[in-house]
């Protein structure tokens, strides 16, 4: 196997504190590898680390076959980053902005300019400076500028903050271009798991500074399972009903209103007869399918996952 970049033990102590523990991550080359975690629980920290930005306390980073240290500048050269909020000179314009990048990076393939703000959606920003742009816009510049001089690892810290549907369904897609047709690897945070689902090749899950989970989508997918998810005014009740009139056994009381039943032998239909005879209201029920969300709300809630 091999991995662009891995961790080893990486682990991280402020004031006393180990807020990075011993994390053993690994990132095949080629893939798009879903960071995600709550706020707080490392991911920034890690990608700082990852970037050089700030240093471990123990540990090592191995990046392109190569141990991450304080002279490794050939190594950061052949990386895009977006770390937390993108930060320009607000008086330049996009194309300015990307120029002046392009030379302190010695890359001087002008033409690029344009076609990179083409991809992500600026290119008639024209004479507009920076400083009169919509945060969509920023993050918008900000990965222009991190895959201008077409790296081959690139580090996104939440990219799609700010933007909306239509803008995160356009990045969405053009990650997913630069990964396979242009073979740039990607490591993407997001606190929006919807998106990480439908692009990431990888996922790995941080909790309190911890990696406690690093799994393909691919055994995510297969390990997901169908049931039927009933709202209702009375949830006790109907958990009651079910196991009691119906002989359900597996199913489970989410919250006091909903309730999700695992087993396919059961119908809609059966569920909601028995319900209503008990005067049981009913506001929705539906066949769903466990998606990422599913997994990562299982697994920081403390949960075991087989996938």
């Amino acid at each position: 196997m091999t991995y662009l970049v891995q961790t080893n033990q990486l682990t991280k102590v402020y004031g006393g504190k180990e807020v990075i523990s011993a994390v053993n991550m690994h990132v095949k080359k080629g893939e798009i590898y879903g960071f995600l975690g709550p706020n707080g629980a490392g991911k920034t920290t890690i990608m700082k680390m990852i970037t050089n930005l700030i240093k471990p306390t123990s540990g090592d980073i191995e990046i392109f076959g190569e141990k991450l240290t304080d002279k490794s500048y050939d190594v950061l050269k052949r990386m895009g980053t977006i770390i937390e909020y993108p930060i320009f000179y607000d008086k330049l314009t996009a194309k300015e902005t990307l120029d002046l990048h392009c030379e302190y990076m010695g890359y001087y393939d002008k033409k690029e300019i344009d076609h990179v703000l083409n991809l992500v959606k600026l290119l008639n920003t024209d004479g507009k400076p920076v400083k009169d742009f919509s945060l969509g816009m920023k993050q918008r510049l900000g990965i222009a500028r991190a895959i201008i001089t077409k790296p081959e690892l690139l580090i996104l810290d939440e990219p799609i903050n700010g933007l909306d549907p239509m803008g995160i369904k356009e990045l969405r897609e053009l990650f997913k271009v630069l990964c396979k047709e242009y073979g740039i690897t990607i490591i993407i945070s997001s606190h929006i798991l919807g998106e990480i689902e439908q692009m990431a090749d990888t996922i790995g899950v941080i909790n309190n500074g911890r990696l406690i989970s690093e799994v393909s989508m691919e055994n995510i997918n297969h390990s997901q399972v169908d049931y039927i998810e009933v709202i209702v005014d009375d949830g006790k009740k109907a958990a009651f009903i079910l196991g009691d009139q119906l002989h359900i056994a597996n199913f489970k009381l989410i919250d006091d209103h909903c309730i999700r039943i695992y087993e396919s032998s059961v119908s809609q239909k059966m569920i909601s007869k028995a319900l209503i005879e008990q005067d049981i209201g009913i506001e929705a029920i539906s066949r769903k399918t466990s998606s990422l969300e599913d997994y990562f709300m299982k697994l920081i809630n403390g949960g075991v996952v087989n996938a």
